[in-house]
């Protein structure tokens, strides 16, 4: 996606809000400002519905170049939905995004085939594009590397566990050298030890520019490793630093039901 390239959703979409009888009182949103630098992508007023019902309403933020943002809720929240949206993936009811930079998603684990007759090796080259095929950049041995899985580029896709699994995601979507990266749940059905390596890989990519929408069910000290929060319960709760968010919501667990794991 170009620089201002935005998709829109004035008549897209299956739900219009405009006529729903859910309303967000936004005078409740906890929404604490970025600074002034140039936003790498803004979304505007979002909203989406599978059917008759919302799955995500009115949401708006701004992610900054080079950050690591958690983005955390409720099951059925729609975090999904959102990252989808902000892919481009799904059409907005209302509202648009606005990217300054490419974007790139890596999926949920659980919407792989896993039994796919296809190695390591060849799992992370599917994320390259034609256009990338023909640039220099980190080869799949680099990135293999990366997220710890060295020597295990011909292992088949069917070999591998949980957590080598969603190490072989992060890596097909680093290969696509984004600068922005959407992450649906990496965290899902793995160890701690894996949880921090995938972790510390993110805010290395941070630090080098990329910016990366992380959707986990991290709360408490646990948000301290990101540098921003967003909230959804289908409309924005709070949007802030990890300190701002969890002091403010301090009944977090009550609002929120399972939203922390």
């Amino acid at each position: 996606m170009g620089e201002n390239d935005s998709h829109s959703g004035q008549s897209a979409g299956p739900v219009s809000t405009s006529n729903s009888s859910e309303q967000i009182d936004h005078r409740s949103i906890l929404n604490f400002p970025i600074s002034s630098d140039n936003p790498v992508l803004t979304a505007n007023q979002l909203s989406f519905g599978y059917g008759q019902k919302l799955a995500i309403n009115s949401i708006s933020f701004q992610l900054k170049p080079g950050t690591l943002t958690a983005l955390v809720g409720p099951n059925g929240a729609g975090k999904s939905t959102l990252l989808h949206l902000l892919e481009g993936r799904l059409p907005c009811c209302e509202g648009c995004v606005k990217c300054n930079g490419s974007v790139a998603l890596m999926p949920q684990k659980a919407a792989i085939d896993w039994s796919f007759p296809i190695t390591v090796q060849q799992m992370v080259k599917l994320g390259k594009t034609s256009k990338q095929r023909s640039k220099d950049g980190r080869s799949v041995g680099q990135l293999l590397n990366l997220v710890g899985m060295t020597g295990m580029e011909s292992r088949r896709l069917n070999q591998l566990s949980g957590g080598q699994q969603q190490r072989v995601l992060l890596a097909r979507a680093l290969i696509q050298e984004s600068d922005i990266l959407l992450l649906d749940e990496p965290y899902s059905a793995i160890d701690p030890p894996t949880r921090a390596h995938l972790l510390d890989v993110m805010r290395q990519q941070a630090e080098v520019g990329q910016t990366l929408l992380v959707s986990s069910h991290d709360w408490g000290k646990a948000l301290d490793s990101y540098d921003r929060v967003l909230v959804i319960d289908r409309h924005l709760v709070a949007n802030g630093t990890p300190a701002q968010v969890r002091n403010t919501i301090s009944d977090m667990d009550g609002r929120m039901g399972d939203c922390c794991g």
